[in-house]
C-alpha cells in the first residue's frame, strides 16, 4: 500500500462511520484542506505523526510487518 491508497483507505472509513473532515480537523487540530489532499492521495507531505493521529481518531493503527517472499492470505484477499 502507498501514501495515496492509504489516504483513500482512511477517507472511506471516514465515510463509512459518517465523520465529517471538518470535525476530524477541529478534533485533530489539522487543517481540513490536509485531510482532504490526503485523501485525495494529491499530498505526501502530511507527516507520519499526523497520520498516526488519523488512523488512532479512526480506530485503526499501522502495522510494520517483516517483507515475505510469498504474499500471505490476507495480502490476496485485500490485493
Amino acid at each position: 500500500m502507498n501514501f495515496g491508497e492509504l489516504g483513500k483507505e482512511l477517507a472511506l472509513l471516514r465515510k463509512s462511520r459518517g465523520i465529517s473532515q471538518k470535525t476530524i480537523s477541529s478534533d485533530l487540530n489539522i487543517s481540513r484542506a490536509t485531510i482532504s489532499n490526503f485523501e485525495n492521495g494529491t499530498s505526501s507531505d502530511i507527516g507520519l505523526k499526523k497520520v498516526l493521529q488519523l488512523t488512532d481518531y479512526l480506530g485503526q493503527e499501522l502495522v510494520i510487518k517483516e517483507k515475505s517472499l510469498f504474499p500471505v492470505f490476507e495480502d490476496i484477499v485485500n490485493g
